[in-house]
C-alpha cells in the first residue's frame, strides 16, 4: 500500500530528499544510477609516490571502474574502431548503444561530483539539464541530418518507457517484493509532474488537431509550424519558471520542512571522491563521446533497421531510449524493490517532464534556428498512445490516493 510523505528529494526541479543530499544537490536521478555502482578500493593508487600521477589514477579508477556497468566501456573503442575500419553498419549501432549505457550512468555520477562543490541550485540545474542529454544530444545529430522522424520517435519513446515501462515495472515490482509492507510515495511530486505533462499533452495535441480540422493539409502546414514553435516557447518558458520556483524562490519553504524532520534514516553522508575541475573535465570529455557514439548511431540507424529487420520506428521508439536509459531505468527498479518508491517516481516522472517540457520544445527551437521545419505534431497513432499514457499514469496514482485515504 502506498502513503505519503514529504518532499525530500530534488529530481529535474522536484524537491526531494534528506537535507544532506540537498545541501549536496543529489537528486533522484542520481540515486537511481548510485544503484550501480561500487565502492573503489584505492589502496594501490594511494602507495603511489607521484602526486600528478596518483590524482590521474584515483580519477581513472573513480570514473571508470566505480560502476557494475564497467564491463561494457570496450564497446567504445569497439565502435570507434567498426566505424573507422568500415565494419558492418550494424556492428557500429550495436555496439554504439552499448557504449552509451555506461556513460549516461557516469553523467548522472559527474554531475552528483559537481553539486557537492556547487550547491543544490547548480546542482539541480545541472540535473535539470544533463538529466537527459543522451536523449537530447541523439535528437540534435538527428536533427543535423535532417531524420526529423528519428527525432520525434526517439523522444516520444523516452517518455513513454518512462512512463509504462519503468514507472509500471517499478510499482509491480515494489509491490510484490513488500506485500504487506507501507509503500510510501509525495502526492504532490506526482500532481505536479502530472500537471506538466498534462500540459506538454495540450501543446502536441493542438498542432494535430488543427491539422485534422482543414479540408488541406497544405493550407495548415505553415500554420502548424508557426502554433508548434509557439508552443514549444510556452513549454519551455513554464519549464524554467518551475525550476526557478523549486530552486531559488521557495526553497527556503523545503529546507524549512527538512530542518523539523528528524534524521533517523539510514543515508550517510557522503563526500565528493573527486575534485571539482577533474569532474567537470571528466564531464565535458564524457559529453564529447557521447556526441561521437550518438553521430553512430543516427548514422547507422537505417543500415540496422534494413539488417535486422526491423522498423526505423520501432527502433527508435523501443531500443532507443531502453538501451539509453538501461542504468537509470533499472535503478528505479532496484530501489522500488527497497521499498523507496519515491525515488522510482522521481526518476519516471521526472525524467518524462523534463524529456516532454524541456527537450522536445528545445530541439523545435534548435530545428527553426538551423532551417529545419520541425513541429509538434507527432502523428495521430502516436500522439494517441502518448495522451492514453499520460491520463492513465495520471489516474493511476489519483486512484491510489484516494484508496488509501
Amino acid at each position: 500500500m502506498a502513503s505519503l510523505q514529504e518532499p525530500w528529494l530534488l529530481e529535474n526541479g522536484n524537491l526531494k530528499g534528506s537535507s544532506k543530499e540537498i545541501r549536496h544537490g543529489r537528486t533522484a536521478h542520481n540515486m537511481s544510477s548510485s544503484s550501480l555502482r561500487k565502492k573503489s578500493d584505492l589502496t594501490l593508487v594511494s602507495k603511489v609516490r607521484c602526486g600528478m600521477l596518483r590524482h590521474l589514477l584515483t580519477n581513472l579508477q573513480e570514473v571508470i571502474l566505480g560502476t557494475k556497468l564497467t564491463v561494457l566501456f570496450p564497446a567504445i573503442p569497439l565502435a570507434i574502431a567498426a566505424e573507422c575500419y568500415g565494419f558492418g553498419r550494424p556492428w557500429v549501432f550495436g555496439l554504439s548503444l552499448l557504449g552509451l549505457t555506461p556513460l549516461a550512468e557516469r553523467v548522472s555520477f559527474l554531475t552528483e561530483q559537481i553539486a557537492y562543490y556547487t550547491g543544490p541550485t547548480v546542482g539541480g540545474l545541472l540535473n535539470a539539464t544533463c538529466g537527459n542529454a543522451t536523449e537530447l544530444i541523439i535528437a540534435i545529430f538527428a536533427l543535423w541530418q535532417h531524420k526529423i522522424e528519428v527525432v520525434k520517435y526517439s523522444l516520444l519513446g523516452s517518455i513513454l518507457s518512462n512512463l509504462l515501462l519503468v514507472l509500471g515495472t517499478s510499482l509491480f515490482c515494489g509491490g510484490i517484493a513488500n506485500l504487506g509492507k507501507e509503500q510510501k510515495y509525495d502526492r504532490r511530486q506526482a500532481d505536479v509532474n502530472a500537471l506538466l505533462l498534462l500540459l506538454a499533452l495540450l501543446c502536441h495535441m493542438l498542432p494535430l488537431l488543427f491539422r485534422i480540422s482543414a479540408a488541406s493539409v497544405s493550407l495548415t502546414e505553415v500554420p502548424t509550424l508557426q502554433l508548434s514553435r509557439v508552443s514549444s516557447i510556452i513549454m519551455l518558458l513554464a519549464y524554467i519558471t518551475y525550476i526557478i520556483f523549486q530552486l531559488v524562490t521557495h526553497r527556503q519553504l523545503f529546507e524549512a520542512q527538512e530542518e523539523s524532520e528528524e534524521h533517523g534514516d539510514d543515508l550517510s553522508e557522503e563526500t565528493p571522491v573527486i575534485g571539482f575541475w577533474s569532474g567537470i573535465v571528466w564531464l565535458v570529455g564524457m559529453t564529447a563521446v557521447i556526441a561521437l557514439l550518438s553521430e553512430f548511431v543516427v548514422g547507422t540507424i537505417e543500415d540496422a533497421s534494413e539488417s535486422w529487420g526491423l522498423s526505423v520506428s520501432f527502433i527508435s521508439i523501443i531500443l532507443l531510449p531502453i538501451v539509453g536509459n538501461a542504468a537509470e531505468h533499472a535503478g528505479a527498479v532496484i530501489f522500488a524493490f527497497k521499498n523507496k518508491l519515491d525515488i522510482s517516481l522521481g526518476v519516471a516522472l521526472g525524467s518524462a517532464t523534463q524529456i516532454s517540457m524541456f527537450v522536445v520544445p528545445l530541439c523545435v527551437i534548435v530545428a527553426w534556428i538551423l532551417g529545419i521545419e520541425m513541429d509538434l505534431n507527432f502523428n495521430l497513432l502516436e500522439t494517441g498512445a502518448l495522451a492514453l499514457s499520460i491520463i492513465t499514469t495520471a489516474f493511476t496514482l489519483q486512484v491510489i490516493y484516494i484508496y488509501i485515504y
